[in-house]
């Protein structure tokens, strides 16, 4: 499977660079940026996915360490929400919404490469023009974050098997993944003493809660 993931955009990659070179004149301007548009989100993907394969094996190897920290969640929420927005397809909107205490102590990085996950799947999952929200409540030590959107939907049968190693859901299979996201994520909510739930119905969306508790400063 990873052999196969990575020969994908590799290949997407040779082609286009190939055919760059075939649109020199000025009057070939678009033809020329769709490659390069292609070799770009090439190359993103590839980074996602060795980003993916490193997490595991470091989470595999128990080589994943907690550096707590206080920190203005709202700030840091809008700062990674404005990463991802630059993802977003077409029309699509991430709506965000905050409500409780300013500061928070958890693990940043975690943190982070839990929220970037689960948006990086809304925006994925779902079409142009869709809207996804993303709702944190910061109460009484206690962080709950709620990613919400209207996309493709998880069969009943698949949503207890979200969480395992390399499992794609059979709707999705036309759609560039590992299968890794989720599994990661469910590890770094364990290592943050949270815990993580998921709602979903086909054809109609998914929401995926994460809840998380204050821990003590390191």
């Amino acid at each position: 499977m990873a052999s196969h993931e990575f020969r994908t955009p590799l290949s997407t990659i040779l082609s286009s660079a190939s055919l760059v070179s075939k649109y020199p004149g000025r009057e070939e301007f678009e033809q020329r940026e769709k490659h390069i548009r292609r070799i770009k989100d090439s190359v993103n993907h590839l980074n996602d996915l060795l980003e993916d394969f490193l997490s595991l094996g470091k989470l595999e190897e128990g080589k994943v360490g907690i550096t707590t920290s206080s920190f203005a969640v709202k700030d840091f929420m809008d700062d990674v929400i404005d990463e991802m927005k630059v993802q977003a397809k077409p029309g699509q909107q991430i709506i965000f919404d905050y409500q409780g205490d300013d500061s928070f102590v958890t693990d940043k990085r975690m943190l982070k490469n839990i929220l970037i996950n689960l948006v990086s799947n809304s925006i994925k999952f779902s079409g142009e023009g869709k809207m996804i929200r993303v709702e944190t409540t910061n109460l009484n030590n206690e962080l709950t974050i709620l990613v919400k959107d209207n996309g493709l939907g998880i069969p009943g049968e698949d949503l207890p098997h979200l969480f395992s190693t390399f499992f794609r859901g059979k709707n999705v299979s036309n759609i560039q993944g590992t299968g890794l996201g989720l599994p990661i994520v469910k590890r770094y909510v364990d290592l943050l003493q949270g815990q993580i739930g998921i709602d979903s119905r086909l054809g109609e969306g998914t929401v995926l809660t994460v809840t998380l508790p204050a821990l003590q400063m390191v």
